[in-house]
């Protein structure tokens, strides 16, 4: 069997900026230990699969080790593949997925994603937390995963996590953000446990981040940077209970799986 797989940098303006993640188009699905199997060989963060279902896509993701509930910048990466290779007039897209219905459309050369809202809530720090960074934050939440807020920028950029200690993380994963002169916020984004020792860019992060910096700045529309060694560039808009967040894409290989 042959399958088509496509690499996409998303949030990138360029190759080998932002977060890569791999995209195979499948006619029907395959076993689940198949789609794993794939991922797993890809090693990269996210490996997407999608199946045209009348007007939706249905679409999964997994990481090397599993498959996850959400994933935004593989969802980027999956439309930018509908787009540019199998419906060049579509504007918009429809994934039906385990978070429920997502909407994506083209807005000139970026794509913007119909998110679920998050809210964060205030929580203790844990302590393992508390040891696994050398700077202690100054805020702790929790949503899918907890969420650090530091009182500087160079806090986030110069971060070096025991990742030991993060593999006691109950939930996904750990973001770390504070407030930055250049953008809105900044932030890192950590997931040992699911085999991502930093994630690049992680777009279902900014379905909590993003109600978090819009009520302590006040404003709707917000710019943030994912500070990684790639880096991503993150738009922001914020409408009642949905979070629009929008990138570019970078196409890096095309090519086909043998199995």
């Amino acid at each position: 069997m042959e399958i088509t797989i496509y690499q996409i940098d998303a949030f990138a303006n360029s190759v080998f900026e932002g977060n890569p993640a791999a995209v195979c188009p499948l006619d029907a699905w395959l076993p689940d230990s198949d789609l794993q199997n794939i991922a797993l060989e890809n090693n990269l963060s996210e490996t997407a699969f999608f199946v045209k279902v009348n007007e939706f896509y249905d679409l999964r993701w997994f990481t090397p080790s599993c498959e996850v509930d959400l994933c935004g910048h593989a969802t980027l990466a999956s439309a930018h593949v509908i787009f540019s290779h199998i419906d060049d007039f579509a504007e918009e897209i429809q994934f039906k997925t385990r978070s429920g219905i997502l909407g994506v459309v083209r807005i000139g050369d970026r794509i913007q994603m119909d998110f679920p809202r998050v809210f964060p809530v205030v929580c203790e720090l844990p302590a393992f937390l508390g040891q696994a960074f050398t700077e202690k934050p100054v805020e702790c939440f929790k949503a899918e995963d907890y969420v650090l807020l530091f009182d500087d920028e160079e806090k986030i950029i110069n971060a070096n996590p025991n990742l030991q200690l993060l593999l006691k993380c109950e939930l996904r994963g750990v973001s770390i953000c504070a407030k930055s002169k250049s953008y809105d916020f900044v932030t890192r984004f950590f997931a040992p446990k699911y085999g991502i020792n930093e994630d690049p860019v992680t777009g279902s992060a900014f379905t909590y981040l993003a109600p978090l910096w819009s009520e302590r700045l006040n404003k709707s529309n917000l710019l943030a940077k994912q500070v990684s060694q790639r880096g991503g560039i993150v738009e922001i808009e914020l409408e009642q209970d949905r979070v629009k967040i929008a990138g570019k894409c970078a196409e890096y290989l095309q090519g086909v799986i043998s199995i």
